[in-house]
């Protein structure tokens, strides 16, 4: 066994197939398989049930992904510790974020390790709930997740960093009854079209109670995707609860910003694994925590 039949076989269950991981290889699929049989043969075992023209993860490939990805992630740990011995040069910092932390405080973060440490590249990757997050940094698909959740986490198995808590706001199209910077209460909301996301999220029960409270307040549409949330409100289709990450990109794309009391808040932590960080992610997590501690209460 070697770290490239451990490459191919990721890349086969990533990909979706043997033809798609040897297009992303950049290798003949011949040599693919070749090298998923010798892999297969080492092991005693098959990793991949044939199913037409397609493959199936067996439970035995199933059981071989996560020490795939460790054994990958402590090579690359390897090289880029030798390349930290000259400075931090070179290499990816992979991070599972969820929309909202994904403005802020990624953007942040982004921007001060870009500043730092420019030849390093940040990759992100979509996740919408925690859960999702948990499992992209278990299974070491990512080194680092950022997610907001309704209750602060507690994952078995890994290390959380509290990064903030923000509550949420109301952001309307200007020209309407809601003024920016001016607190409003549920009421205030009587006969606004609201937009929200779908069941299951914090910002979704926020809207719920509200248009529970006997306001006359509607939802006007659902999206999944909350980057459609903010043009859907500046084209005057309704009004959004969303948590105050988004205040500095609303504001600049001409919306009003407004408090809402009583609010709840998104409780945003990074999550990563307690050992074999690269030195790229170390530092992506030094830098989150220098931040987390300047926006602790009372800093």
């Amino acid at each position: 066994m070697d770290a490239r039949q451990l490459e191919y076989f990721l890349a086969i269950v990533d990909h979706g197939g043997f033809s798609r991981a040897a297009a992303a290889l950049h290798v003949a699929q011949p040599s693919l398989s070749q090298a998923m049989a010798n892999l297969e043969a080492d092991l005693g075992v098959a990793l991949f049930h044939r199913v037409g023209r397609g493959v199936v993860l067996s439970e035995a490939g199933q059981e071989l992904l996560e020490p795939s990805r460790r054994v990958l992630r402590d090579l690359a740990a390897v090289r880029d510790t030798a390349a930290a011995l000259a400075g931090l040069h070179g290499g990816t910092v992979e991070v599972a974020t969820m929309p909202s932390p994904g403005i802020e405080p990624l953007t942040t973060l982004i921007h001060r390790f870009a500043a730092l440490h420019p030849s390093v590249t940040v990759s992100t990757h979509a996740a919408f709930t925690p859960d999702e997050v948990i499992s992209l940094v278990r299974s070491g698909a990512c080194e680092l997740g950022l997610l907001g959740s309704a209750t602060p986490v507690h994952p078995t198995a890994l290390d959380v960093l509290h990064v903030e808590d923000q509550p949420f706001v109301v952001v309307a199209a200007p020209g309407g009854t809601i003024e920016d910077d001016v607190t409003v209460r549920p009421e205030d909301l009587a006969g606004q079209k609201l937009i929200a996301s779908r069941t299951g999220s914090l910002m979704r029960q926020i809207v719920d109670d509200i248009t529970a409270g006997g306001t006359g307040t509607e939802i006007v549409t659902i999206v999944d995707h909350r980057t459609s949330i903010l043009p859907l409100v500046l084209t005057g289709v309704g009004v959004a609860v969303l948590p105050s990450s988004w205040t500095r990109l609303a504001r600049r794309c001409g919306a009003v910003v407004a408090p809402i009391e009583p609010t709840a808040h998104l409780h945003v932590a990074m999550v990563s694994l307690p050992a074999h960080l690269t030195p790229g992610a170390r530092a992506f997590l030094s830098l989150t925590r220098s931040l987390a501690e300047r926006r602790a209460p009372g800093a």
